[in-house]
């Protein structure tokens, strides 16, 4: 079993940055990928970034050059570095873990963001 607790969300203006981090708890079982996932009012949950557990990122075009993702290995804890905020941004932002053999996925709860113009 994996539970992952994400924290750092909050209000921001516009240009402004935030750090949201997940803990992943994996008794018995090997973190793979990790990555972020966000859900805007009204949208379909989409994919913002991930991180392989050698370090190779993916990020969505929306987001590419605004947000880092970085990753702990030792701690399995995952890092959303975002800058240059935009309203857009607004959304739950989810934490995503996979494990290695066997191959599970889970979720975090979520943590909301909210950029204001």
């Amino acid at each position: 079993q994996v539970q992952l607790v994400e924290s750092g969300g909050g209000l921001v203006q516009a240009g402004g940055s935030l750090t949201i981090s997940c803990a992943a708890s994996a008794s018995n079982f090997r973190i793979g990928a990790m990555g972020w996932y966000r859900q805007g009012p009204g949208n379909q949950r989409e994919l913002v970034a991930t991180i392989t557990r050698g370090g190779a990122t993916n990020y969505a075009d929306s987001v590419k050059g605004r947000f880092t993702i970085s990753r702990d290995n030792a701690k399995n804890w995952v890092y959303l570095q975002m800058n240059s905020l935009k309203p857009g941004d607004t959304a739950v932002y989810y934490c995503n873990a996979q494990t290695i053999a066997p191959y599970y996925n889970y979720w975090g709860q979520g943590t909301q963001v909210t950029v204001s113009s």
